[in-house]
């Protein structure tokens, strides 16, 4: 009893042993008598013992290499540091198990050389500037070189391009000659900009400055215009009065039947108002004369 007990105790340990479970998104690579023999997906597998063996356990997730810098030469004869990272995925863990041996270190030296190469076309200001085109070259190369590997490389990217310190202290000074350059563009644009402002607005001074003082003189001429016109009717007016007084006291005396006296003395009187103070020598006629003597007489006695 002893004996079966143990038995069937290692046919169990045997059989549980040999029970798989296969987890998502991996595979198993299963070799009988040493041949292949099929791949387990996900699942629960038996394999048959001591004849069945589990060759490789492969992960198909999507995985990242990151690789040291490698020294490159450029075309310009420059020597660069370029670190690379590859993303890639197994699609077929047979190949992958069988197509190449290491297939890790396969796929570090092929980035190597092929990054050599592509980077040796290039001059290193095209190196610097064309990172998409050398990623979009090494994806490619990597995965059509690695399909019978079982291996599909998704994208390629160049983390890190380092051209020798030199070189990187004279980019250095080329870019901050660029940056004053266009600072100095920069303020001069503003100067100029700013002139032509304080130009604009002193000719819109002007302009407003001068319309004023047309404005100004326009009112000033219309002021003066209007002025002269009230003016000359006033005076009008006046000159209107008296020639309707004159003619009152003409048309009075022709009533009355003054004789020669009285007219002559009117004259006098329209003499005077025509002197009006103003004049410094009157011219009497002879008739008259001796009528003004007569007159300054009755005056003076008058007076006295």
């Amino acid at each position: 009893m002893l004996v079966i007990f143990i038995i069937a105790i290692l046919a169990l340990v045997i059989v549980v042993s040999n029970i798989a479970v296969v987890q998502q998104s991996r595979a198993y690579v299963i070799e009988r008598l040493g041949a292949f023999q099929t791949v387990w997906g996900v699942g629960l597998h038996f394999k048959v013992p001591f004849i069945d063996r589990i060759a490789r356990r492969v992960s198909l997730k999507e995985q990242v290499l990151d690789y040291p810098p490698q020294p490159v030469i450029t075309k310009d004869n420059v020597t660069m540091q370029i670190d690379t990272v590859v993303y890639f995925q197994i699609t077929d863990p047979k190949l992958y198990a069988y197509g190449v041996e290491q297939p890790m270190a396969a796929m570090e030296t092929l980035t190597a050389t092929t990054l050599r190469n592509i980077i040796g076309d290039l001059e290193l200001d095209q190196t610097l500037t064309s990172r998409d085109v050398v990623n979009t070259k090494m994806r490619a190369i990597l995965d059509e070189a690695t399909d019978p590997w079982g291996i599909k490389v998704n994208r390629v990217e160049l983390k890190n391009i380092l051209p020798p310190q030199d070189i990187q202290n004279s980019m250095e000074k080329q870019m901050k000659a660029e940056r004053d350059r266009r600072q100095a563009i920069l303020q001069a644009e503003g100067q100029k900009k700013s002139a032509i402002l304080i130009a604009e607005g002193e000719k819109e001074s002007a302009i407003l400055r001068a319309s004023a003082e047309k404005e100004a003189a326009i009112l000033k001429a219309e002021a003066e215009k209007q002025a002269a016109i009230l003016r000359a009717d006033g005076e009008a007016q006046a000159i209107l009065a008296v020639q309707k007084a004159m003619a009152d006291s003409l048309a009075l005396l022709n009533e009355k039947a003054p004789n020669d006296q009285v007219i002559k003395l009117k004259s006098i009187e329209a003499m005077q108002r025509i002197a009006d103070g103003k004049a410094t020598k009157i011219i009497i006629p002879s008739e008259m004369q001796g009528l003004v003597g007569m007159a300054s007489g009755i005056v003076e006695s008058v007076k006295e």
